[in-house]
């Protein structure tokens, strides 16, 4: 791959075409910062870090990338945990200064900016009693959870994020920018929702919105890691009637004090009436004495940000996550098992709960294929010295290993690293890989945009 000085200069070239965001080199004040995402794993350098500040800046940006022959990266809220939104001596193009929200309340809708975090939506379609689906920590960007999935705390109610997408705004490979909706490029945006930033980058999204709290009941409750065996049994029972107004998530996970005490907890959120949250979660409140018990009714911006400071920003992240079908003892056991080895001091063993909205979508009216009711097991490797790295990198394979034979056969897109085989991407898209592929060639067919989860165009 060329890099930026042997081929001309950038950010020149930008600066002529009137480019109005900020330009970043390399020993220039703010390059350091913008150049690092949630990662800390993932160290890169790029030749040029655009930020835009409008569709135009990225328009531009694209199109002298490709006469320069330079890669491109793309940077929503930089959460990803493969580090893709960054690249080695091309050009980065980051959307964080691309904030702005508009909430049309009459039409129960609002369009948001391709660098907009779930906080900064959230706070907006609030003043207005309203909310879509958003990530479960809200300094993730709309952008990267809505491409690949979007698992949320509105989504048994109200289905994923995608699912909530009514149109986006693309800028294309060859620069051009398009709307695409289920009227207007109905295969491109069939591909957008589910298929990652493989056809473009989208610099604005709207969203269905719903009435949502402002108050609802969520929060972490959890036990002595003794319990775990009796805990996660309990979790299966309860996750086997929930009512698409709650969900729960399981973990295996560390004291959030620093202690590096090992815990077993339940992370629940209920967004009806608190007198209805409150019978919903009898059986859980029946179970034991707990360690921590915060939950509580709060505004729903609060429940969206509750977990934010167990995933701080620079902590170093290795995952490994795939669906089950079913919590078979077995795969409890093997769980605990693994976690008990954990040496991750921020590390956790997750299980996160589908039902609801988001199974009543066919496998196919979305890129995203994963419809069916049952469970997304995540190892969670994160600790913060980097001398630890190959231990908890180590931990985190082990236990993925140790776990496949309970695994149901699909992947999430989002949650899958650097490293994946690949068969990965044809595990995480099922019967929609083909169909992808074919709208990749169309859109794409130079794989102009191939730091993502890369999806191949069909020859």
């Amino acid at each position: 791959m060329a890099s930026a000085s042997s081929m001309g200069d950038p950010l020149s070239q930008l600066v002529a075409k009137g480019f109005a965001g900020h330009l970043l080199r390399s020993g220039e004040p703010g390059y350091d910062q913008a150049r690092h995402v949630h990662n800390g794993l993932i160290d890169k350098h790029p030749a040029l870090i655009a930020r835009c500040c409008g569709a135009a800046d990225v328009t531009d940006t694209v199109r002298i990338a490709r006469e320069l022959g330079l890669e491109i990266a793309v940077r929503g809220g930089g959460h990803n945990v493969a580090g893709r939104a960054t690249t080695e001596g091309g050009i980065m193009i980051d959307l964080s200064a691309m904030r702005g929200v508009h909430v049309d309340p009459r039409r129960a809708t609002a369009r948001a900016q391709g660098g907009t975090t779930w906080a900064e939506f959230n706070r907006e379609t609030q003043l207005h009693g309203l909310a879509t689906t958003g990530g479960v920590v809200s300094t993730t960007g709309i952008a990267g959870l809505t491409l690949g999935g979007g698992i949320g705390w509105l989504m048994g109610r109200h289905g994923l994020a995608l699912d909530n997408l009514l149109s986006a705004e693309v800028v294309l490979a060859d620069g051009s920018i398009v709307m695409a909706s289920l009227d207007e490029r109905p295969d491109l945006f069939w591909a957008l929702r589910g298929g990652g930033g493989n056809f473009g980058v989208v610099t604005s999204f709207e969203y269905r919105l719903h009435p949502v709290g402002p108050m609802v009941t969520a929060g972490l409750i959890a036990y002595p890691f003794a319990t775990a065996w009796d805990l996660l049994r309990t979790y299966r029972d309860i996750t086997a009637e929930l009512p698409d107004d709650m969900m729960v998530f399981a973990g295996l996970l560390h004291a959030p004090d620093g202690s590096g005490e090992k815990l077993a907890g339940l992370v629940v959120f209920h967004c009806g009436p608190s007198e209805v949250a409150a019978r919903a979660l009898a059986p859980i409140r029946a179970f034991g004495t707990p360690l921590i018990d915060a939950i509580a009714t709060m505004p729903y911006t609060a429940a969206n940000g509750m977990l934010d400071a167990g995933y701080p920003k620079g902590a170093l992240n290795y995952w490994k996550s795939s669906f089950l079908g079913l919590l078979s003892d077995a795969a409890l056991q093997a769980m605990i098992d693994c976690f008990a080895r954990c040496p991750a001091p921020m590390g956790q063993l997750l299980i996160e709960h589908l039902h609801g909205a988001v199974t009543r979508v066919a496998p196919t009216d979305t890129a995203f294929p994963h419809r069916t009711a049952g469970y997304n097991m995540l190892v969670l490797s994160q600790w913060t010295d980097q001398a630890a790295t190959e231990a908890c990198v180590a931990w985190a394979r082990d236990s993925y290993a140790a776990l496949q034979p309970h695994a149901s056969g699909g992947r999430y897109v989002n949650y899958l690293g650097d490293d994946e085989g690949d068969g990965a991407l044809a595990t995480a898209y099922g019967p929609n890989y083909r169909r992808l592929q074919q709208v990749k060639a169309k859109y794409d067919p130079e794989n102009v945009w191939r730091l993502n989860q890369n999806i191949q165009p069909l020859a």
